[in-house]
């Protein structure tokens, strides 16, 4: 049984509304950057350095562009683990080496991407450097294949089942929601073997450089995920004071009112 003062105050709702908020945002910003990736045309082979050269002076301003976008997208991540770690540990303290996990690999894939971020950008201040080297090209693109990929969706598909887990375990959100979390983390798990297939190729689905592992699984898993999570935290209301009920009751009123 929950005690009394476990039950979130004006100042958890506060939390709760701008981790909400971040989660949103960092979505929305991402279907802004996801059109960016779109514009910049068939990628060419990585075995065809001069092309991958002349491909990336072309897109200079596109690829900053992503890598600006990314900065804000992480930043607002890495709130909204934050704040969803405290939603946990406010309704259920027990969930304290879980929720620590939780923000941990967060952190990680979080450092990760934006280590992915730096090279990307390399690859462009490369391109306006003459004479720009194809071969540098060429080792800091394949660098990024398993950042981007596989490696980013192992640890997303962790944090998110990790979440979805500890957050229906502590009643912090409704039960309904652990699934849809779990088919979330799944579709990221389904992916981590593409670096197993074939050849890289960027205009392929399921290999290590291909579309389906580096864009779909890298961005709609997190984003169904968040967005659920976002609104629902921002739907937490302070219990009325004096509210009787029973103590399954005064637990309903701490979670999120569906």
């Amino acid at each position: 049984m929950r005690s009394p003062e476990r039950r979130p105050t004006v100042s958890d709702i506060r939390i709760y509304r701008v981790s909400g908020v971040c989660a949103l945002a960092s979505i929305a910003v991402f279907f802004i950057e996801f059109p960016f990736y779109l514009g910049r045309g068939a990628f060419p082979s990585p075995a065809e350095s001069y092309r991958l050269v002349e491909f990336t002076a072309r897109n200079t301003r596109n690829i900053m562009s992503c890598v600006l976008l990314d900065l804000l997208i992480l930043g607002l991540l890495s709130i909204f683990l934050a704040g969803f770690r405290h939603l946990v540990l406010r309704a259920d303290p027990r969930q304290e080496w879980l929720a620590t996990g939780f923000f941990g690999i967060g952190l990680v894939y979080v450092t990760l991407t934006l280590v992915a971020d730096c090279l990307q950008a390399g690859t462009a201040v490369d391109a306006l450097t003459f004479p720009s080297d194809g071969v540098a090209q060429r080792a800091m693109l394949e660098s990024m294949y398993l950042m981007y990929g596989s490696v980013a969706l192992f640890l997303m598909g962790l944090f998110i089942a990790l979440g979805s887990w500890m957050a229906c375990a502590s009643r912090a959100l409704p039960a309904w929601t652990g699934p849809v979390g779990y088919g979330c983390a799944a579709a990221c798990f389904a992916f981590v073997p593409s670096m197993f297939i074939r050849h890289p190729d960027p205009n392929g689905f399921y290999n290590p450089a291909g579309w389906g592992p580096t864009a779909v699984a890298a961005g709609l898993p997190l984003a169904v995920w968040m967005v659920l999570s976002g609104v629902l935290m921002l739907r937490l209301r302070v219990p009325e004071e004096g509210a009787a009920g029973t103590p399954a009751e005064t637990e309903e009123r701490i979670a999120i009112s569906t």
